[in-house]
């Protein structure tokens, strides 16, 4: 789900993630995953308090002025990695104090995710979550419980624990921890779904979902990838989801564009083909 930023805070958010992306280049990954739960407990802070994003993000004062603000109030809960990084987001340009909290969201999820960059485990978090929304899309009472508006946060929280336990990487579950204490009226399955395709971006790649009646080979998924990679013109990853109705054949989807070979889509373009 991409971002409705108007044009200030589209720049804005770009050169502050060029920024964390070279705060990334030289830190640890224990420093990272401190730098995205910081960002996060910010992110919660400024969804709860409206009238202080508004002073944050209020380009009628000075940005330094709202950076010695920030300064102010996160200097003693914060790292200086993260205090540096929301003071940076604070001093620039935004269209709307929504825009902020957006903002301070990405960078929170980009480091997080700059975690299991770090550690060699980003494919195998990026499938994880792709299969957490897969659930909740199978699952809409799950999904309902774990954004339930009317449930504490902390309980929200105990029951994703309960269901992933041990079966995900500690990346995997703290973006979705992060996501359930916060849905902001989100749905989770496309919450998941959005992370799985951003795990897949640090990794430099598109997202390409597979409809499929059957499962593929290793050797025709690698071919699938070989192909879609030349068309595209960059690396691909897939994401594959089984479809008996699809009969035969496949149907990619690669952001809103759809290539849809099936013999189930064949069949009723014949179909409306025939006289009537």
């Amino acid at each position: 789900m991409a971002l409705q930023l108007q044009a200030a805070s589209r720049e804005s958010l770009a050169e502050a993630e060029t920024r964390l992306d070279s705060r990334v280049d030289s830190a640890s990954a224990t420093e990272l995953a401190t730098l995205g739960e910081e960002l996060f407990e910010v992110m919660r802070l400024l969804l709860a308090e409206p009238g202080l994003r508004r002073h944050l993000a209020d380009s009628s004062v000075p940005g330094a002025n709202r950076s010695q603000l920030a300064d102010q109030l996160f200097g003693r809960q914060l790292g200086r990695a993260a205090l540096d990084t929301v003071s940076d987001l604070v001093s620039a340009r935004w269209s709307r104090p929504s825009d902020l909290v957006e903002a301070v969201e990405v960078l929170a999820r980009r480091a997080t995710l700059a975690v299991a960059e770090k550690d060699g485990t980003l494919a195998e978090v990026e499938d994880e979550l792709f299969r957490f929304g897969r659930i909740l899309n199978s699952e809409p009472a799950l999904a309902s419980l774990l954004a339930d508006p009317n449930a504490p946060e902390e309980r929200r929280a105990a029951l994703l624990d309960q269901v992933l336990g041990q079966k995900v990487r500690p990346v995997t579950k703290a973006l979705l921890e992060q996501t359930v204490r916060s849905p902001r009226g989100r749905s989770l399955d496309l919450a998941a779904e959005e992370l799985s395709e951003l795990a897949a971006a640090r990794r430099d790649r598109y997202v390409a979902h597979i409809g499929t009646p059957v499962a593929l080979t290793a050797q025709q998924e690698q071919r699938l990838t070989d192909t879609l990679s030349r068309l595209y013109g960059r690396q691909m990853s897939l994401q594959i989801e089984l479809d008996p109705t699809l009969l035969g054949g496949l149907v990619v989807r690669v952001g809103g564009e759809v290539i849809d070979g099936s013999v189930s889509s064949r069949l009723s373009a014949a179909k409306r083909a025939l006289p009537r």
